[in-house]
């Protein structure tokens, strides 16, 4: 059971080593995120590293000990993980290595060799590459972070939610992307236990709908294939720890489409010069989109958790 005292406890070891992101006032803008309320945004995409990954892997770097450091660090990601994990280890002066499915974008991928990691391509999706991932931490004796099942990452990426109450104590709805499920784990524990009556919305994408379907089947499923070219929310299955969390804690789980998060990628950068990924433009997405209900007096925050270009050019241009 990860407690709140275990998210100020993480808090408190990856002090100075990641930022205070800012919150953004989203009012001021020629066109209203939705209809019902204009949010904050929690601008996750500044974080070192360009996602809120940096929280997670960070702390649990902090927990390992000196033999598990020696040994060397190796994961598997779409991307955003790695390169927290590549961060975490060139402050402790370890080895990294990183496998990603080969529709890893190239500029994620010069991020980890630029934080000194190794970068390797296996498999079409994330679970083909941590498969590979866990089969070299067992062959050489390297050791494994996971980037959502594990309790010191969780607690880690939980630490964005004490920032989020103490930016704006009058929070009552909080919206954000999934993927595997650290974050949002993280994220509903500490407002659960601080705030009950705030309303958690996770999103994910249609064409991967792996937490909303092992929520409603009551443990991880697995899905079939990946229907969605957002590759860090869309991993085939999730984990126990994660499911377990997120049917208790999270109060619905909502979907929306890859143009949908492109257009609100887009509306960000017009908007206010954020440079968000697909990924982390979903909350915004979900919001624009009218899939969540809110009052007009309602004060709202979207997690904008991830940083890149990827929804900067719009279907249709591309197709011209």
């Amino acid at each position: 059971m990860i407690t709140l005292g275990d998210i100020e406890a993480a808090r408190a070891r990856i002090a100075g080593q990641v930022r205070t992101t800012p919150m953004l006032d989203a009012s001021l803008a020629r066109s209203q995120v939705a209809a019902a309320g204009v949010p904050w945004l929690k601008l996750e995409l500044l974080q070192i590293g360009g996602s809120f990954k940096a929280r997670g892997a960070s702390h649990k770097v902090a927990t390992l000990d000196d033999d598990a450091l020696a040994r060397g660090l190796v994961t598997a990601s779409g991307g955003n993980h790695g390169i927290g994990v590549a961060y975490a280890g060139w402050r402790a002066g370890v080895p990294v290595r990183v496998y990603l499915p080969r529709s890893t974008p190239q500029a994620k991928i010069a991020a980890l060799a630029d934080w000194g990691a190794v970068p390797v391509t296996h498999g079409e999706v994330w679970d083909e590459a941590n498969n590979k991932a866990l089969a070299v931490a067992d062959a050489e004796g390297l050791t494994y972070v996971h980037p959502f099942a594990d309790a010191d990452v969780v607690a880690g990426q939980g630490t964005l939610a004490l920032e989020i109450v103490e930016a704006l104590p009058n929070v009552s709805l909080v919206v954000a992307a999934i993927g595997g499920g650290g974050m949002i784990s993280g994220l509903v524990i500490v407002l659960k236990a601080l705030r009950p009556d705030i309303r958690v919305i996770g999103v994910e994408p249609i064409g991967a709908p792996t937490l909303r379907d092992s929520v409603a089947a009551g443990h991880p499923i697995t899905l079939d294939a990946i229907e969605t070219n957002v590759g860090v929310l869309a991993p085939r299955q999730s984990a126990a720890l994660n499911v377990d969390i997120i049917g208790r804690l999270v109060d619905d789980i909502v979907l929306v489409g890859d143009d949908e998060m492109g257009a609100a990628a887009r509306w960000l950068w017009r908007e206010f010069g954020v440079g968000a990924e697909l990924a982390g433009a979903a909350a915004v997405a979900a919001l624009r989109e009218g899939r969540i209900p809110s009052r007009a007096d309602e004060v709202i925050c979207a997690v904008v958790c991830g940083a890149g270009t990827d929804g900067m050019v719009d279907s249709a241009d591309q197709a011209g």
